[in-house]
């Protein structure tokens, strides 16, 4: 497929920097994400040294961020493919602006709670599924497959390059006007990536009449569509496995760096400021280690060496030593997600029919975001009963499921990027797409 609005052909030797539409969809995306690494960093801040909330009810705040994705997803997917996708993404923005916004206003009235800041949490994650289902599978209709790969490195790069400057402006906002007032930077990020939304010309195709079809339908065919497929059922169950053990950690993780290692708020934005550096050269290199290891090898090895990175954390004690080991170790480790989160990404995207991208990106955030709530919950649980440390101990080890997940697979040994699903991929004999003679078990479909 080739884009209809800029002169992206397979052929097209123009830099995708020169492409209006990807220009857009880059920079209010980027704008997105530098607003939300700044509440990721606050809101924690906020909820622990401000509210003083406890482990579980930091679990608690973490579960409800990570409930919307798991139910909705599929609903969200199938709407991006029978509705305008930019529509759905500036509609999601707004919702989020408007919920964030809440905050700094009960501060400022002396009103704010943890109840407020659990329900903002819910309403933001509910408005950003929304989003984020249109985002991802408009990007195939901007430009060239062909460009997929190169597309996903810059927008993998720049979105940590984005994520960095937003901890850092977390943590210079907290500091200059309080963690409340600080989110008043990601309610104008919301701003920015809908107007730029609103400014993209690309005409979307259209599915053919939906009328008498329900939604539930659609999302069943999504569901078959990605288990019938071998490369996508994988990379969806690498993601799910491995957003189970992050999520597991991560519950904690935010509480163990700020109480436990005695973390201040700035030294906590310049931890998350060099993991972000990690996936930004993660995922620029991406596409050469790809070229030149194989995307399966690359994706394996990243995989492998993700649980050896949180050793740093598991030993660490209160101290300038330690705080630097554990910032190295999260730019290795995010450096490793970002190389192989940009080759899975694009390895589906690239597989997948035009009419399937939302519904089959909403599968794997289905099953990724489904992952998380029970994760967080879980991890809430071991972190009263057993103490912090054994429960990170505990995730770590999880890390190694999806190394197993991946190796027991054809995807292993992929040495070239697939082709679009009209074209044979070079690896396509070891994985072959599901064809009409393939059984492709029954998945019940969603009331």
């Amino acid at each position: 497929m080739t884009s209809s609005t800029d002169p992206s052909s397979p052929g097209a030797r123009q830099s995708l920097w020169h492409h209006r539409n990807f220009r857009l969809y880059l920079t209010g995306q980027a704008a997105s994400v530098t607003g939300s690494s700044v509440s990721s960093m606050v809101i924690p801040v906020l909820a622990v040294l401000e509210l003083d909330a406890t482990t579980a009810e930091v679990a608690w705040l973490t579960f409800l961020c990570q409930l919307p994705p798991a139910l909705l997803a599929l609903h969200a997917g199938a709407l991006a493919d029978r509705h305008s996708k930019r529509k759905q993404m500036i509609t999601g923005d707004l919702v989020s602006a408007a919920a964030l916004v809440s905050v700094p206003v009960a501060a400022v009235l002396d009103r704010l709670s943890l109840t407020q800041l659990m329900a903002v949490a819910a309403v933001q994650g509910a408005a950003g599924v929304l989003h984020d289902a249109a985002a991802i599978s408009l990007l195939p209709g901007l430009v060239d497959r062909s460009l997929l790969q190169r597309s996903n490195s810059r927008i993998g790069s720049l979105f940590a390059v984005a994520a960095t400057a937003g901890s850092n402006l977390g943590a210079a906002l907290t500091a200059l006007l309080g963690p409340a007032r600080a989110l008043l930077g990601d309610v104008l990020s919301y701003l920015v990536s809908a107007w730029c939304t609103a400014r993209i010309q690309a005409p979307e195709s259209r599915r053919p009449a939906t009328e008498g079809r329900r939604l539930h339908t659609e999302i069943g065919e999504g569901l078959r569509y990605v288990h019938g497929d071998t490369r996508l059922r994988t990379l969806t169950l690498v993601n799910a496995t491995t957003s189970f053990a992050l999520a597991l950690l991560n519950t904690l993780w935010a509480l163990y760096l700020l109480r436990s290692l005695a973390l201040g708020a700035t030294a906590f934005g310049v931890v998350l400021g060099l993991g972000a550096l990690g996936a930004a050269a993660g995922a620029l290199a991406a596409p050469s280690l790809a070229a030149r290891y194989g995307p399966g090898p690359m994706m394996l090895t990243a995989l492998a060496i993700t649980p050896l990175t949180q050793i740093p954390l598991l030993l660490a004690s209160p101290g300038l030593i330690w705080q630097s080991a554990i910032g190295a170790a999260l730019f290795l480790q995010l450096a490793c997600a970002g190389a192989a989160g940009t080759t899975q990404r694009t390895i589906r995207q690239a597989v997948t029919d035009d009419g399937m991208q939302a519904r089959m990106q909403a599968v794997s955030t289905w099953l990724t975001s489904g992952a998380r709530p029970a994760a967080a919950l879980l991890a809430g649980g071991l972190g009263t009963w057993i103490g912090v440390r054994p429960t990170l101990v505990a995730g770590t080890c999880l890390l190694v499921v999806p190394v197993v997940v991946l190796y027991r697979s054809p995807l292993r040994s992929l040495l070239d990027m697939p082709g679009s699903p009209s074209v044979a991929s070079p690896s396509a004999e070891a994985m072959p797409p599901p064809t009409p003679s393939q059984p492709i078990v029954p998945i019940p479909q969603s009331p």
